[in-house]
């Protein structure tokens, strides 16, 4: 017989709402990934596959990071801004430094 325990959950009935928060904020801290560590071959790849694609017009995938979560992108490339470490495609602008993986399409 397998019992279905749900660990903390099943004691929020007995807490107060600044206890139910708190206990909300730690599990939504534990799902955060972190910004993963790049090596200067990934670096260089992504900067000549997004320059490729700057020129030549061509859609790409850009995987990112941002607000804790990978999230992913495709479209085409508008501009990038080196000044302001910036790119920018038709849908949103994302900084150089959080982009994790770019792939042709």
């Amino acid at each position: 017989m397998k019992v279905n325990d749900r660990g903390t959950m099943k004691w929020t009935s007995l807490m107060l709402p600044e206890h139910i928060e708190m206990l909300n904020k730690m599990w939504e801290e534990q799902e955060h990934n972190e910004m993963p560590v790049l090596d200067e071959q990934q670096i260089a790849e992504n900067n000549m596959l997004l320059r490729d694609a700057l020129e030549n017009d061509l859609e790409i995938r850009i995987k990112y990071y941002v607000d804790h979560e990978y999230k992913t992108i495709e479209g085409r490339l508008l501009y990038i801004d080196i000044l302001n470490e910036r790119l920018f495609t038709d849908e949103i602008e994302i900084k150089l430094e959080h982009i994790i993986e770019v792939i042709l399409l």
